[in-house]
């Protein structure tokens, strides 16, 4: 018994395991934001969802600073009010750089309620601005941000591609 030295694995995989990626389980899972962790514990929690270990929670959790039912993400054991008070990774409390915010997260409904005000801002603009807007784009060019005080000049010109027609008055003299 007491010559138990361990040997190495005795069969290797030739390919890594993949999940489903098409099941409505693995496309909620990956959807969930990872946020509120130090660099290690963001990296398990981004292992656990690649090898199908997460399993997200159901109901919320209780925090152990402020005994609240007020943690909504698994893995976590405090709730985000209390881990940026105490700038401390909510999953392991240790003071560590936290990598992203809860704040800086963009949720799938705000990216399409930005989307849907860019679209009714675009209907706002005359044709010509419209074009021009999405020309530059596609482009990759430097373009302002769409504001809705910047439509109610009726001489708003957004910078298109043309001079302005005060050149075409001066051409015709």
């Amino acid at each position: 018994k007491g010559n138990n030295k361990k040997k190495g694995q005795a069969h290797q995989n030739t390919t890594a395991w993949k999940p489903n990626k098409n099941s409505k389980k693995t496309k909620a899972i990956n959807s969930l934001p990872v946020y509120g962790l130090c660099q290690r514990c963001t990296d398990v929690i981004m292992w656990r969802k690649k090898y199908r270990k997460y399993k997200p929670l159901t109901a919320a959790k209780r925090c152990t600073q402020c005994q609240e039912k007020a943690i909504k993400e698994a893995y976590h054991v405090l709730c985000d009010g209390c881990a940026r008070d105490k700038g401390v990774c909510a999953k392991c409390l240790e003071k560590k750089d936290i990598i992203t915010d809860k704040s800086e997260i963009k949720t799938e409904t705000d990216a399409q309620r930005e989307e849907q005000e860019q679209m009714r801002l675009l209907k706002l603009m005359p044709l010509r601005q419209q074009r021009s807007y999405l020309r530059k784009l596609e482009r990759g060019d430097e373009v302002p941000e769409l504001n809705e005080e910047d439509f109610e000049d009726s001489d708003f010109d957004f910078g298109s591609d043309f001079d302005s027609d005060s050149d075409f008055e001066e051409d015709k003299e």
